[in-house]
Order: structure tokens, then sequence, then C-alpha cells
């Protein structure tokens, strides 16, 4: 849980590292702000990814179920800066989907905390495969790091993309070319592709 009081001192601590009065009227109420909202940034800290996947729904068919551009931010863990972009995922259910909110709320949950990319990728993946127990899955996130951006090197509109690989599209290129088909803007699903 986050202890806004240790984040209120946290940030008049740094106001003052950086030569600032924190008392000043500007600035008074910010280390209450950044408390608020570091409560809400960091939300996932306290979530599982189990409680928006347990409830799933039994199908006929298990035809690949794809949900692309979810708009997620996160934080950087190694400068505490921002990281967002989109992330596409893909299922191949066995006998059971999950409704397709809950995988944009899983993402939030691996979203919401001090995180890297790579890792918050595979977080999804293995989230995705432990409790919807499908016959594969895929992930892939693209995403602007502000650590690149405003400091360092300095290139804005650079992008990294991350992808996690499991069962069935993991072991079968036919499947992987079917994700990132499905994923391109505008794609239609073409049955010949499988």
């Amino acid at each position: 849980m986050v202890d806004q009081n240790k984040i209120r001192t946290a940030v008049e601590m740094l106001l003052e590292g950086i030569g600032e009065d924190a008392a000043r009227e500007g600035l008074r109420e910010t280390p209450d702000r950044i408390a608020r909202m570091y409560s809400e940034i960091f939300a996932g800290m306290d979530e599982d990814a189990a409680e928006h996947l347990s409830k799933t729904f039994p199908v006929a068919s298990n035809e690949i179920v794809v949900e692309k551009d979810i708009t997620f931010y996160s934080i950087c863990e190694h400068h505490l800066m921002p990281f967002y972009g989109k992330a596409h995922i893909a299922y191949l259910p066995n006998g059971r989907v999950v409704g397709l909110s809950k995988l944009a709320r899983t993402v939030e949950v691996y979203a919401r905390r001090p995180q890297i990319q790579e890792q918050m990728t595979i977080q999804i993946a293995d989230a995705i495969m432990d409790h919807l127990t499908p016959q594969g899955a895929m992930v892939m996130l693209e995403a602007e790091h502000m650590c690149m951006t405003m400091r360092g090197v300095k290139k804005p509109g650079s992008k990294t993309a991350t992808v996690a690989a499991r069962g069935c599209f993991r072991d079968d290129p036919q499947w992987q070319r079917l994700f990132f088909e499905l994923i391109r803007k505008d794609a239609k699903f073409n049955q010949d592709l499988i």
C-alpha cells in the first residue's frame, strides 16, 4: 500500500534538494498532490491479475481472441519517468474465455507499478497462461519512454517493442504471423492465414 506521508516528506526533500522553497505558494500543496497521484499511478502494487482473469465463460469453439491497441501508462523503475503506449494481446482458448475488459484490466495491473517494459510484457503473457490456461498467448507492447525522449539520448518519437509468446504462439510460426497480421492497423481476419 502506498504510504502518502512518506511520499509527502520525500517530495518536500526533493524540492529542497533542487534548490526550491517547498513552502512557497506555488509548491505548498505539491507534496499532497504528488502523494495522491502516486496512489493512483501505483495502484497495481496492491492488485493481482488473478482477480480479473478468474471469471471465465465456456465457448463452443476455440477461435483466436485478439484485443489490440490497449493504451497504457507506466513508470520506468530506472528513472521513475513515464513510458506509455499500446498493448496487443492474443490467446487461443482451451474451452473458456474471459471478458474482454479483463484483458485491459490485466494490462493495468502490471502497468501501474514501477516497471520495465520487457518484464511487463512477460508478466501479462504469463498471467494469461496461468489463469486462463489457453493453448497459447502472445503479447506485444509498443511504448515511448520519457527517459529516452526528454533526457539522456533525447530521441523523441522513438518506440520500443517487446513481445512474449507462449504455447502455440511460441511453437508455431503460423500463429505468430496471424498475430502480427491482426494487430496491424485495419487488418481483417483471414482464415487462410492459419
